[in-house]
């Protein structure tokens, strides 16, 4: 087991590493490939970044507890993610070209010309806020499979993480991480669908699992249960705020910077097949594995939910191909920390500093300091992986995602109204949150809706808030 998830680790540290080979020693190549990536690259490396530690350790420790009706996230999600992806990635791509910035922030800063620091330096410092949260839930969802599959320390796991990460990020920047995440996409994969296709006969091939699983009280249940609403109306708003949930990823900018990295952008709706073809694949996959796990660790409440997967895999296969689940976990956790932390690395040194840095070593070391932060907030964490990663996902998307659905229909924001927006919809997202609403309803929804309003009031509206908030573009 311990060869077999070492040969695979090895594996994707050398692709990162011999990316360096096609480094152009720049700022523009370490951040965004110069933007020369193959369309199947870009939707195979998407599809990584996002379905992360939070599918492998989160979503199946959801489905685990939930039951079918967890099926409703998957829909809403991936409709939301389909439709923000129509008008934005398309656009998003067109302004990175003109304007010429290398990160998400420079781009909502600058995307009608005209150079508008204020907004650039707000996205940023957000920015660099929630994703350094959301690396360490990756670090923390790759040591939870350590600790279970290998018996090691819940930290060793992060450590290793963060060791790798920052091994293949100095070699190619976001280069590194795309190559990365392809191959660890295609490992995520089979993993997943080995695990799905083993459990299923254990447990008596389909009609077995169909039987056990009409004996789990309310598990195959098509509505959720722990709605405000029953029945039909109660699934319905709980696939719409998820859908929010699945918008929000124009919100994010660890995922938006490999459309922007696309070299044709008459080749993005190739990058977008490959990523909904592969990304549905593995949504339905982990809804699989996460309710098999339920029936074959039945005893709810004598673990954490979140191990299901892990403690499957350890249960029902080989120690060979249990090297290879956990190189799946940890490729998934991979994929996604390297991006967050050169989205970090990329907030600081171009968005956040008063000059821009152009020195790649001195980007490389700053990306060595972020990671070293993730890793501390990573052994420090006590919050589950789900809840963690639904936080940070939902507040860059309240704050980000109304302005992006703006400038992308054509909408000239001024400055102070599109930084009243990102303050606002994350505002109203945090406190969703902390009533404790989410549970109801998805906090980005709420989130999302004041951004746009928000910037409604002030650029078409002719109330006294389109007057403070001014209409003159920056």
């Amino acid at each position: 087991m311990i060869v077999s998830f070492i040969g695979f680790l090895l594996i994707f540290t050398l692709i990162g590493i011999s990316s360096g080979w096609k480094s152009r020693g720049t700022r523009e190549d370490y951040y965004l490939a110069s933007a020369s990536v193959k369309p199947w690259l870009v939707g195979l490396s998407a599809v990584a970044t996002n379905n992360s530690g939070y599918m492998f350790i989160g979503i199946i420790g959801y489905v685990y507890g939930t039951g079918l009706a967890a099926i409703w996230l998957m829909v809403g999600w991936i409709a939301g993610d389909f439709l923000a992806s129509m008008f934005v990635h398309s656009r998003l791509k067109a302004a990175t070209s003109r304007t010429g910035e290398v990160s998400y922030a420079g781009v909502l800063g600058n995307w009608h010309g005209g150079d508008s620091m204020a907004v650039q330096r707000v996205v940023g410092g957000i920015s660099l806020l929630f994703l350094l949260a959301y690396a360490s839930a990756q670090l923390v969802a790759g040591s939870k499979a350590l600790h279970v599959l290998l018996g090691w320390p819940s930290w060793a796991g992060a450590v290793v993480g963060a060791i790798l990460v920052t091994l293949y990020c100095f070699a190619g920047g976001i280069r590194a991480s795309i190559w990365t995440d392809a191959a660890q996409s295609c490992v995520m994969i089979i993993a997943m669908g080995l695990l799905l296709v083993v459990a299923t006969l254990s447990l008596g091939g389909v009609d077995g699992v169909i039987v056990k699983m009409q004996a789990v009280d309310g598990f195959l249940d098509w509505f959720p249960r722990d709605v405000a609403l029953p029945g039909l109306g109660g699934g319905v708003l709980f696939a719409i705020s998820w859908m929010f949930a699945g918008l929000s990823v124009i919100g994010q900018p660890h995922i938006m910077v490999r459309f922007m990295a696309l070299k044709d952008n008459g080749k993005m709706r190739r990058a977008r097949a490959w990523y909904y073809l592969w990304y549905l694949a593995f949504f339905m996959m982990a809804i699989g594995v996460g309710m098999l796990s339920r029936l074959y660790l039945s005893d709810v409440g004598a673990f954490d939910a979140e191990l299901a997967l892990p403690t499957l895999a350890q249960d029902l296969l080989p120690p060979v191909l249990v090297g290879l689940v956990l190189a799946g976990i940890f490729a998934a956790t991979m994929s996604t920390a390297d991006s967050l932390i050169l989205s970090c690395s990329a907030a600081i040194t171009h968005d956040l500093l008063p000059h821009k840095i152009e020195s790649t070593t001195i980007i490389k070391l700053m990306t060595a300091l972020i990671t070293l932060c993730a890793l501390g907030g990573a052994l420090i964490n006590s919050q589950s992986v789900f809840s963690l990663v639904v936080m940070a996902w939902s507040g860059l998307a309240s704050a980000f995602a109304p302005l992006l659905i703006v400038l992308s229909l054509g909408g000239r924001p001024g400055r102070r109204a599109s930084i009243t927006a990102i303050f606002v919809g994350l505002a109203v997202a945090l406190f969703w949150r902390q009533m404790g609403w989410h549970n109801a309803i998805y906090e980005g929804l709420p989130g999302i809706m004041a951004g746009l309003l928000v910037l409604w009031g002030a650029t078409l509206s002719k109330n006294p808030l389109a007057l403070v908030l001014s209409r003159k573009p920056f």
